[in-house]
């Protein structure tokens, strides 16, 4: 099954607190205003929250599946390709995580 953009939206929004706009050119996903997803390089990739340790690992260990833009290097994000993810259960974990790490207190409780 290949995951699209549409899986990420749909997954994205029906997290508690979640908003879509459109900035730099592409869609982006907030909670309580904080930016945790996005969908950069024509809806193909998502950038989303990673510790830096977490991410360099994951991209010395799935490069097909994960990158660094250059100009997150220094951030805590990291972009993944969404042909190569093995499924909705795996977009489904990489987003709530990513949303966790920018949601209120009261909203990570909600979701156990």
């Amino acid at each position: 099954m290949s995951v699209t953009a549409e899986d990420v939206r749909a997954f994205a929004l029906s997290l508690s607190g979640t908003t879509e706009q459109f900035a730099w050119g592409m869609p982006i996903f907030r909670v309580a205003g904080k930016l945790f997803l996005t969908l950069p390089e024509n809806e193909t990739s998502m950038a989303v929250r990673c510790p830096i340790v977490d991410r360099d690992e994951l991209v010395v260990a799935e490069p097909a599946k994960f990158w660094i833009a250059a100009h997150e290097a220094n951030n805590a994000w990291v972009r993944v390709r969404l042909a190569a993810l093995d499924d909705r259960e795996e977009l489904e974990a990489i987003v709530a995580d990513s949303w966790r790490q920018a949601a209120p207190r009261d909203l990570v409780d909600e979701l156990g």
